[in-house]
């Protein structure tokens, strides 16, 4: 690696994924001491879409973590925009021109925070100059933190992840999820369901965008899609999947960037058989 190349994850003796990783794991553990015991939940765009002291609490103490080491970076958090499509992608444009923009979601499945089911992780991406070079997912109930860094491979354990072998979508295990506004992409979704079920081996929705994700890259899932999601839930992600093998884009199979909100990630086998499927659905979103 060249020393312009190691420079993209160091300042100074400070290296980025490092500081992602203590960050994540920090405040994934402080998550999950406060399951069950959080006093005021709020609903922010439809009683699909909550949030607790806990995801503020945790954004919080993640921002302080990163301020600390990187006090010239620029942080982009869900809990710091306000809710409903048109203000993530606001938010997002706003943040482009950082060089450096931590990309951050504390709690991802805050609704199954909430009922104490145990499928929800914090999230944490590093972009540079509008590319992700540093993501985390931590899962504080399983204790299982996926690392990837760009050009180095993803792992989980301190084991390299791959993406899964499956050839054919009839042999493949793939997620999605149902999207909070209930809006347009419900629609799309059902329909992507009724077209996707019967070719499939079978279909998961758990409820954290980022753990599905985290999934493709270990050859747990062969595939994920979902509609409407923000850069925060993807971005650390996605490059989980890329550096594990796999294949990230939209749903009609074009380039992923950060500003993408309807995503299509796979083991790069069953990807273009998928995406052909959802777009012939009328599944893939607009």
């Amino acid at each position: 690696m060249s020393s312009e190349q190691k420079d993209a994850y160091t300042v100074g003796s400070k290296s980025f994924t490092a500081v992602a990783i203590n960050t994540a794991a920090k405040a994934g553990e402080w998550i999950k001491s406060k399951l069950g015991d959080f006093s005021s939940l709020t609903i922010k765009t439809s009683p699909h879409d909550l949030v607790t002291e806990v995801d503020k609490g945790t954004e919080m103490m993640i921002r302080n973590l990163i301020m600390t080491h990187f006090p010239t970076h620029s942080i982009l958090g869900e809990e710091g925009v306000e809710p409903g499509a048109a203000a993530s992608i606001k938010a997002l444009e706003e943040a482009s021109e950082a060089e450096y923009l931590w990309i951050v979601d504390p709690v991802d499945g805050t609704t199954n925070f909430i009922h104490g089911f145990p499928f929800f992780s914090v999230s944490i991406a590093l972009a540079h100059k509008g590319e992700v070079i540093v993501g985390v997912v931590y899962d504080p109930n399983r204790d299982e933190l996926f690392v990837a860094e760009k050009g180095k491979g993803a792992y989980v354990h301190g084991r390299r992840t791959s993406v899964s072998s499956e050839e054919r979508l009839l042999d493949s295990l793939v997620a999605t999820g149902f999207p909070t506004d209930r809006g347009p992409n419900i629609a799309g979704n059902m329909r992507g369901l009724e077209a996707v079920v019967p070719r499939v081996r079978n279909v998961r929705s758990g409820g954290s965008a980022a753990l599905h994700l985290a999934y493709v890259a270990a050859g747990r899932l062969s595939g994920f899609w979902e509609l409407g999601l923000n850069a925060w839930d993807v971005a650390a992600g996605m490059l989980l999947v890329k550096e594990s093998g796999g294949t990230v884009t939209d749903t009609k199979g074009n380039p992923y960037h950060l500003g993408v909100r309807n995503i299509l990630a796979t083991n790069g086998r069953i990807h273009d058989e998928l995406s052909q499927l959802l777009q012939e659905s009328d599944a893939a979103g607009h």
